[in-house]
């Protein structure tokens, strides 16, 4: 029971983080066209995919004035404007950053350093172990298959034949060669 109320949990946790992405995005959007009916571009670098330096210090502010407020009382909207005293410093009462167990939020009948883990230690160092045999092996396949077709082109090459009138041709240019170098 403990087990499904820790997945219950941490699913609603990254629904909530889903969603809460999602109005932001919907947030901004319309944010930026209501006085010029054309979006903000200074939030986004050149490629238009990246934030620019404004951007990403719009967000870093976003997140910490995020972290320092407790869980359950985050506000769902910034005001994206270009002013720096819109950071929120920590509250001398609770000088930290707020998290689900801090906040409130914790599940105190769960303790998680007397909780055994679901895999023995033995698991992971077999594991581990087949992990770096497997790949060796197939590095070892691909080196070998590689090395067997460069063997086969060289016999290939090698085995080329020539016919006698061929070589007659290379070996009077040859030997007119020579003449010339003495």
């Amino acid at each position: 029971l403990q087990e499904i109320r820790r997945v219950n949990r941490d699913f609603q946790c990254e629904v909530s983080i889903s969603s809460t992405i999602h109005y932001w995005i919907l947030y901004v959007r319309s944010q930026r066209l209501k006085f010029t009916n054309k979006p903000d571009m200074s939030f986004f670098a050149a490629d238009c995919s990246h934030f620019s330096v404004r951007g990403y210090a719009e967000m870093a502010m976003a997140l910490w004035n995020n972290m320092l407020e407790p869980v359950g009382e985050k506000q769902t909207y910034n005001n994206f404007t270009h002013d720096r005293s819109k950071l929120k410093c920590p509250n001398p009462e609770k000088p930290f950053l707020f998290t689900r167990r801090n906040s409130g939020f914790g599940n105190s009948d769960v303790n998680l350093e007397n909780t055994e883990s679901s895999v023995p230690y033995w698991a992971v160092i077999v594991t581990a172990v087949a992990g770096v045999l497997v790949g060796s092996l197939l590095g070892w396949a691909v080196s070998r298959t590689g090395t067997k077709k460069r063997q086969r082109k060289a016999r290939t090459e090698s085995n080329i034949k020539t016919t006698p009138l061929l070589l007659s041709a290379v070996t009077q240019r040859v030997a007119e060669q020579k003449a010339s170098w003495i």
